[in-house]
């Protein structure tokens, strides 16, 4: 009997399987989730280094390549990680608090002095699936601090509204856990499932995956293996296709 009901379930979980893994072919996503350092603005890079500047500071013993190495490791690692691991690998004393603020001070003058952009072809992205009536949100490994400071230097709430989410509204809880991609989505009004999230990192893929979200990964760090957990990969947003995720053609 065991045996006839197994032979019975087996097709309809297989189906469903594969029913989840075409989504991107026949499913109809309601929103996109952005990440926002190094996904819709160009930030990213001012990051690392702010990374670059804390090593080359508080770490003189390790020569460039030891620095560039350990840089690469810290990219991989959630930042709470990382920054243990800075902390530790500092030959001269530093709290993992003066971490966060010299490079939050750090990025914050960069951004002052030297202006953001926004990735090329967010804006053109973003047009194409508001005029679908695709729901948006931002959902960020960044304070709101930071937040407040960069919305005065580029436009965000033009494109987001209210609906940018940084790890403030989740407790400092840090990707790769999924809880602020889980929030974005009940703050919009969107089950999960129905989401589809973009990001550039692999931190950042690990946590909209584990929020049950469709991820694109874009290539805008050029490193196509730190994507490699995504559904399916970009170089940019002119390559992401807007009918077959949407399903345009089928709907009504």
């Amino acid at each position: 009997m065991k045996k006839f009901l197994f032979l019975l379930i087996a097709p309809i979980l297989i189906l469903n399987v594969n029913l989840r893994a075409s989504q991107s072919k026949n499913y109809q996503f309601k929103a996109i989730i952005f990440d926002m350092d190094g996904t819709i603005l160009n930030t990213e890079v001012v990051w690392d280094e702010a990374n670059h500047h804390i090593l080359t500071t508080y770490a003189p013993h390790l020569d460039e390549k030891e620095t560039q190495e350990l840089l690469h490791t810290l990219k991989n690692l959630p930042l709470q990680d990382g920054r243990k691991l800075m902390q530790a690998t500092c030959s001269v004393a530093i709290s993992i608090d003066q971490i966060i603020e010299e490079k939050t001070n750090y990025v914050l003058d960069v951004y002052a002095n030297k202006g953001i952009s926004f990735i090329p072809f967010f804006i053109e992205f973003h047009a194409a699936i508001s005029e679908l009536g695709i729901k948006t949100a931002v959902a960020t490994n960044a304070t709101q601090h930071s937040v407040n400071c960069i919305v005065q230097q580029v436009p965000l709430k033009n494109y987001f509204a209210t609906h940018i989410y940084t790890i403030d509204h989740v407790n400092q809880i840090y990707k790769p856990q999924p809880d602020v991609y889980l929030h974005a989505a009940a703050m919009i009004g969107i089950d999960p499932q129905d989401c589809i999230a973009i990001e550039d990192t692999l931190n950042g893929i690990k946590a909209a995956k584990a929020a049950g979200m469709y991820c694109i990964g874009i290539n805008t760090g050029k490193n196509r293996k730190n994507l490699e957990l995504a559904d399916e990969i970009v170089e940019c947003f002119s390559e992401i296709d807007i009918k077959k995720l949407f399903n345009i053609e089928n709907r009504p």
